[in-house]
This record gives structure tokens, sequence and C-alpha cells, in this order.
């Protein structure tokens, strides 16, 4: 496993980590002080929000990497299923191609896909399952021709009815196997998994060449919300250091992205302090 007690080039940012990407957060940095102040720090990389980009995105991935960042990938595709995705399959599609179109500025290559709740007049969670995968499919080769790589992330089950049908990694894998296409693979995120004792016989069955991304977090054990009460890494009781061994183990070498939303806590500190907390925890607990 690697070392990073004393090299964190291998850290992303993640830009939710500074509460931007929802509504009335965060301190409000324009993405070029975001940019500067991880390249000042040292991360290696910087994953952005398809909210702060706009029509940006070779500008800001041109910006990125003159700073010396990587720009690991873009948040997210729109839902593809259930109660919070666009109105009809012809619009999600042209948003899904957008966002694409949008990594592909970016020169981000990955786009995290969450796939989104159940269906509405459906029970359990494999027939969205399916409508996700058809989805997926149908935008892969697109994907290809942009060089982009579709990552599906599966969610903590308690996001199963409304954001994700995908709850585990074995789900996600079998969708990878399912809609077969050499450019489609998985995010591993701390919050999602760290509860899933098979997580590392599923990773193995992923490879290398599916595992896209791994995300860090931390869950708190007296989590007020779900969806924004994440922990800083080693606030929680995730085994960071356990996650990460099977998730190299199974071959995955590349950046550790960090992405926190924490509404009553770091997103309400000086994102300085949090950058800095970013490092010395990735240092010490990761």
């Amino acid at each position: 496993m690697r070392d990073f007690s004393n090299d964190h080039s291998a850290l992303a940012l993640n830009t939710a980590t500074l509460g931007h990407n929802v509504d009335g957060h965060g301190a409000g940095w324009p993405v070029e002080r975001v940019i500067d102040a991880c390249a000042e720090r040292g991360f290696g990389g910087i994953v952005f929000w398809r909210r702060e980009i706009g029509r940006r995105g070779v500008e800001i991935g041109d910006r990125s990497r003159a700073a010396g960042l990587t720009v690991a990938g873009l948040c997210r595709a729109p839902f593809l299923a259930g109660p919070l995705a666009l109105p009809t399959r012809s619009a999600i599609m042209d948003d899904f191609r957008a966002s694409i179109d949008m990594a592909a500025e970016l020169g981000a290559p990955v786009l995290t896909i969450v796939a989104g709740g159940v269906e509405s007049g459906t029970r359990g969670v494999a027939e969205s399952l399916k409508r996700v995968a058809d989805r997926v499919a149908e935008a892969a080769p697109y994907a290809a021709t942009h060089k982009v790589k579709l990552a599906l992330e599966p969610l903590h089950p308690v996001y199963g009815g409304d954001r994700s049908c995908l709850v585990t990694m074995r789900d996600a894998i079998d969708l990878c196997e399912a809609i077969g296409h050499a450019n489609v693979g998985v995010a591993v995120d701390v919050y999602h998994v760290w509860w899933d004792t098979s997580l590392g016989v599923e990773l193995q069955r992923a490879g290398a060449g599916r595992i896209l991304g791994y995300h860090l977090c931390d869950w708190l054990a007296e989590t007020r919300d779900v969806l924004v009460d994440r922990g800083m890494m080693g606030d929680g009781v995730a085994d960071l250091k356990g996650i990460r061994a099977a998730v190299e183990t199974a071959g995955y070498q590349g950046l550790c992205e960090v992405e926190i939303f924490s509404a009553g806590n770091w997103w309400k500190r000086d994102p300085a302090d949090a950058l800095d907390a970013c490092v010395e925890r990735f240092r010490t607990v990761c």
C-alpha cells in the first residue's frame, strides 16, 4: 500500500468539500482561487461540479493544468432514473450527453454517475437498475468518442429510494458487466461503502481497469443528516486504511479524492483551514 505520510501528491480535492456546490453554503471562493489554493498546498488533482464550469470548461481545465493540477473528474451526470430525474428519457439523455461534452471540454477523464432512485410505479430496485443500465449503455459509445470514462457510484442504501437505486458495489460491477463497454467502471466512495464487508471481494472482481476513482471522507457515528453531515477523515468510524488497502490490492493507483458534504461544520469554516485539514488527515489517517 502506498505511503502518504510524507507525500500527498496523490491527494485531490472535490470542490464540494468547500460547499460551493450547494446554494447558500461555503465561502463562495471563485474557481480560480480554489485552484490556486490547492496548487499552493501540493494537491495533485481537482474534481469540479458542473454548476461551477458553465461554458468555461476549456478555460478552467487549462488553468488547472497550468497550476500543476490534474483534472481528475467531473460531477456528475444527471439522475438516470427515479423521482429526481428529468421527466422524459430524451431529456435525460440530452443532459447526459451535455455532461459528457462538459467533461471533454474540461479535460476530465471521468464523469461520475449517480444513478437516481426507484422509478415511479415500481417496487424494489431491479426495474430501475435495468433502466440505468440501458441509459449508460446508450451513452457509453458517445463518451468513448470524447475520451471520457463513466464511473457508476453506488450510494449508501439510505439513498435507495430517491437518489440511487444502485447501493452496492456488487450491483455496480454487475451493471458494468451487463453494459459491456470498456469505458464504464465504478467509483469507490468511503461514505457509501464503509459498511460493506464484501467490498474487497467485489473490488477484486472489478479489477484495476474498472476502478475509476476513490473518494475520501468519513462516516460520523452520530450522523445528523445523511446528505450533508459527512466527516473529515479520522473523525468517524470508517476503516480508511483498510478500505484503501482493498482498493489498491485490486490494482487502483490513482488519485484519492476528498469529498466532504458538511453543512454544519466544514462548510462553515475558512476554506483554507479545510484544505489544510485535508492535507494533514490524508498524511496521517488515510
